[in-house]
């Protein structure tokens, strides 16, 4: 179901964190963490990644990410995403298996960050079969909260990933940063007046392959974005940024091409130096895009993400006085 709001609502105060650990590609190709070859990866407009060491955690990444924001005296609620399953639950799940007692398994994040930073009267959701669009999702909860409960003015947007100990660093040729964003959502006026959401889910990819999920991504983001546009009622012509996730570049200049955008409109100068942090990308690549002083208010962005599932979810935004 898409969704063009009636009741304003806006995105302000973003934040992002990453893995201690910065690794260049060969570096990983070393370690094993790839799948793909340092060239083919490299010629993708990927050369570096962050990865957690031993002991930083999904949690840590969320936390450092909140703690960059300017939280108000208030929020109303925290909506948490995590795209891989078990970076939503915090708990040790080594004691599961000696207790055999699952609020071991239970052990929630959302929770956690409510009582952290004092927030007793915040409610909390969990958002956990999104894939690497769960911000968006998030975005789209948090307007959903504040035109339904008139009295709320924040959410808090949060989003952490981190891959196990072991595991490859690339998925669908692209290489992954463990990392974490987390914005607020507000009834008052802020950076930028969220228009539109819009989400495409087709259940029955959810096993695709890789080959299957980059053929995909080339039909239904268009598919995507012209949905989202009538929605909002606008033409592609006034969308003056698209801040996409940090896949392949070379297939972002096809996809610029379906969609009739210039390329140079295509924000993802972050690729080379952070490569695809999960569901963080769009705030990470959107914070790179206010720090070049380009964009003016009543300009649109265009935020764009696929996931597994899989998923497909677009959030136009249009800025505001408030761009500084």
């Amino acid at each position: 179901m898409e969704l063009c709001y009636v009741n304003p609502f806006f995105l302000r105060d973003m934040a992002y964190s990453l893995g201690d650990t910065r690794c260049a590609l060969a570096d990983s190709a070393e370690a094993a963490r790839l799948r793909s070859s340092v060239a083919d990866l490299s010629s993708a407009g990927f050369a570096w990644h962050h990865v957690c060491p031993p002991g930083q955690y999904a949690y840590d990444l969320a936390w450092a990410a909140v703690k960059s924001l300017s939280l108000p005296e208030t929020v109303d609620a925290i909506v948490y995403s995590t795209c891989l399953p078990h970076n939503g639950n915090a708990g040790d799940v080594t004691a599961w298996s000696e207790t055999r007692d699952v609020k071991h398994l239970m052990d929630f994040p959302a929770s956690r960050m409510q009582s952290a930073l004092d927030l007793g009267s915040a409610a909390v959701f969990g958002l956990t079969q999104q894939g690497c669009t769960g911000l968006l999702g998030s975005l789209r909860l948090a307007g959903a909260l504040l035109a339904s409960e008139p009295d709320w003015r924040t959410v808090l947007c949060v989003t952490a990933d981190r891959f196990p100990d072991g595991a490859l660093y690339e998925q669908s040729y692209n290489l992954v940063s463990d990392g974490a964003a987390a914005c607020l959502v507000s009834a008052a006026a802020g950076r930028f007046r969220v228009v539109a959401s819009h989400q495409i889910t087709n259940g029955g990819l959810h096993a695709a392959s890789d080959d299957e999920t980059v053929g995909l991504f080339f039909s239904y983001v268009p598919n995507l974005v012209r949905q989202t546009l009538d929605r909002a009622g606008l033409a592609i012509s006034d969308i003056d940024w698209v801040v996409p996730q940090n896949t392949n570049h070379n297939a972002w200049t096809i996809a610029a091409r379906l969609l009739g955008v210039d390329r140079d409109r295509v924000c993802q100068t972050t690729l080379g130096e952070i490569g695809h942090a999960i569901s963080a990308d769009n705030i990470i690549n959107l914070l790179a895009l206010l720090d070049t002083g380009t964009v003016r208010p009543g300009q649109h962005v265009l935020l764009v993400m696929a996931g597994h599932g899989l998923n497909w979810q677009a959030t136009i935004l249009q800025a505001t006085e408030r761009i500084e």
